[in-house]
């Protein structure tokens, strides 16, 4: 066998032996927050948390985009792939959201891998939440900066870090470090909040504050501003994507002038990435305006919440959130698996979320919920899961 196949197929079967193999599984959508395999399911494993990616308005004007605008945009913002729609687009959201300007990228995943390859240099001291998604981690890893994680939002340890920075500053006159504290708003695999009121008031001496909001974004806030606006805090950098309550694709950097201009000038995924389709931002402007206005999605959400805390068993450890994300932290990754597979017989589809997602031992059920679901839903998940667990 030639090397990398040796090296490839190695991994694949340490992979299964694991019990941590991975498998796509092509699905129909349909409406009210199910999908289909063959089979009907209710949906617990979207983060479509508004249920906007079926709205009748946002399908429109997609399809009034696509009709004003065309299919793509061509070329790179700085070719001619920056249209109209772009420029309403970024404006639009850096009023929202209170920043000078929004910059456009095509995934969160290169959106926060551009900020930190660009702002990063050696010498820099970049200082991250220790369960900040991987796009962060990978980028602050394989950057020139010296990069330290701290406990799980813990402005304490945040604190300790920053002073042996400080001291490190006062030592050598000829280093000092620019310091960047990254952390999200809404962590995904747990659902939890980040204390960003008193992680702020920690960075705010020495150190930019860059939030990753991808999860909070359109949930929390007033007129759903997201995690930041809900703390009562303006972080140096804001990140938010459009794949989770936007129902779409994409994502933009909020900052101020200086660094929107830094990063259209040095940031390479930005500048040789083709834009996204100006029919994309068209309809990302109407979404925009339907999370602003329409807040009864965010009313459902919270009261699905309350009746899936209020239905379940009071014996089984579903972590009980302030978001639409509910961990139920299983342990092993074969309980998770098991679990989910009972519970597909039932008709929902709840994935398995399994290491390295997650640390070892917290292999979870990750259930999300979305302003598309019913209340009848969420009971019957809940029925389901409480046979499960007493089935065991």
């Amino acid at each position: 066998m030639r090397p990398f196949n040796t090296r490839i197929h190695h991994a694949l079967a340490a992979r299964t032996e694991q019990g941590l193999y991975r498998q796509r599984s092509p699905l129909s959508r349909l409406d009210n927050g199910r999908v289909a395999r063959q089979q009907p399911y209710v949906n617990f494993s979207s983060n479509d948390y508004l249920g906007l990616a079926q709205s009748p308005a946002l399908i429109t004007a997609w399809q009034e985009g696509l009709s004003r605008y065309g299919a793509g945009s061509g070329a790179s913002p700085l070719v001619t792939g920056y249209h109209a729609p772009h420029l309403e687009l970024e404006a639009q959201l850096a009023d929202w959201l209170g920043f000078d300007r929004a910059l456009l990228f095509n995934s969160g995943f290169s959106a926060n891998q551009a900020l930190l390859f660009t702002l990063l240099e050696k010498g820099d001291v970049l200082l991250q939440d220790k369960l900040n998604h991987a796009s962060l981690m990978e980028a602050g890893m394989l950057s020139e900066a010296t990069m330290r994680r701290f406990a799980h939002n813990n402005p304490t340890a945040l604190a300790r870090l920053l002073a042996q920075a400080s001291r490190r500053m006062d030592s050598d006159s000829d280093a000092k470090p620019n310091t960047l504290v990254v952390t999200e708003g809404v962590f995904s695999m747990d659902g939890d909040v980040a204390p960003l009121a008193e992680l702020h008031r920690v960075a705010m001496p020495q150190a930019l504050l860059a939030v990753d909001d991808a999860h909070g974004c359109g949930v929390l806030g007033e007129q759903g501003r997201g995690s930041c606006a809900a703390a009562g805090i303006k972080p140096d950098i804001l990140i938010v994507t459009f794949g989770k309550a936007f129902g779409l694709q994409g994502a933009a950097i909020l900052c101020d002038h200086a660094i929107a201009e830094y990063l259209i000038q040095f940031a390479r995924h930005y500048i040789y990435s083709t834009a996204m389709p100006p029919a994309q931002a068209y309809a990302l402007s109407r979404a925009c305006r339907l999370i602003q206005q329409e807040e009864w999605r965010r009313e459902v959400l919270r009261d699905l919440g309350g009746l899936l805390k209020d239905t379940l068993d009071p014996a089984i450890p579903l972590v009980d959130t302030t978001t639409p994300i509910k961990p139920l932290v299983l342990g092993e990754s074969q309980r998770a698996l098991s679990y989910a597979d009972a519970l597909r017989e039932q008709g929902f589809w709840v994935s398995a979320i399994r290491p390295p997602t997650v640390p070892q031992h917290t292999a979870r059920l990750r259930i999300t919920l979305t302003a598309a679901h019913q209340p009848d839903d969420v009971k019957q998940l809940a029925v389901a899961i409480n046979e499960v667990f007493y089935r065991e």
